[in-house]
């Protein structure tokens, strides 16, 4: 038995979702999704019933563009609404999510706690020299925006930046639950570190990649992986003895498609 990750699906794309629908069995196995399976419940829902027949068990956490909300249909859910309902759709089919209890994996006699979590960002992956309030325009000047700007409500919240700090607390409290022995294997959609939130052809798309809150969590708890996605940089790095998994699938320029979904999946354990 194996833990699978993997991120980015983007199924609004066609040759993504068929790619999802022709991965093999894993049947055994754990695979967790660490975001941005599209844009919509449906995409969601249908990932979620495709998956539950290829794998022994679903972990999931949301990316920026699950959250996302479409202005031209006025009765979409926003922000925590949104977040709300995909949860209850997750535990629909059995999928586990940031707000469930942990579960334990067990690997040749060693366990893990397996921690989703559910982040965002706060504008805080910039330069130190760049005053708070003015990450936005510093970003425009290198013609950088993130569609996020349009497409993602904080509501209830006055700014995404109130909800990354709810979240974070409450992700933090959780942490500090866990059994200190347990090695932690944490999955997000975001890097928990500033130096890995950076895409070196778009540097100054770096202030929506993550918030500096989840930095020190790498010395306070006893986080031995940490997976996430969003950056569409594949790569694994060991940094002060945590190992970062970025597991992106990507659009269909990031990826080979005579490979298949299989060939990305990355073996975490």
């Amino acid at each position: 038995m194996s833990i699978y990750a993997i991120s980015d699906l983007h199924l609004a794309n066609k040759v993504n979702k068929e790619a999802i629908i022709n991965l093999p069995e894993y049947k055994d196995d754990w695979i967790v999704i660490a975001g941005d399976i599209g844009e919509t419940l449906e995409q969601l829902e249908f990932t979620l019933i495709t998956l539950k027949s290829k794998f022994g068990k679903i972990i999931w956490v949301p990316g920026n563009h699950d959250l996302w909300t479409f202005p031209l249909n006025s009765y979409s859910l926003k922000g925590e609404e949104k977040y709300n309902k995909m949860v209850s759709l997750c535990n629909e089919h059995g999928v586990l999510t940031p707000e469930d209890e942990y579960p334990v994996y067990c690997s040749d006699g060693k366990e893990y706690c397996v921690v989703p979590i559910m982040t965002l960002y706060d504008y805080s992956f910039k330069p130190n020299n760049i005053a708070k309030g003015k990450e936005i325009e510093w970003a425009a000047e290198s013609g950088v925006i993130c569609a996020d700007e349009d497409l993602l409500f904080s509501y209830p919240y006055k700014s995404i930046s109130e909800w990354c700090y709810i979240r974070c607390q409450y992700t933090e409290k959780r942490l500090n639950a866990i059994q200190k022995d347990i090695p932690i294997i944490i999955i997000n959609h975001y890097p928990l570190l500033k130096e890995l939130g950076k895409i070196y052809t778009f540097p100054r798309f770096s202030i929506w990649c993550g918030t500096t809150l989840t930095e020190r969590w790498l010395d306070q708890f006893n986080i031995e992986v940490a997976i996430y996605g969003h950056l569409h940089i594949r790569s694994s790095k060991i940094i002060n003895g945590v190992r970062h998994e970025e597991v992106s699938f990507g659009y269909p320029q990031d990826w080979v498609k005579s490979r298949g979904m299989n060939y990305y999946l990355r073996k975490i354990i």
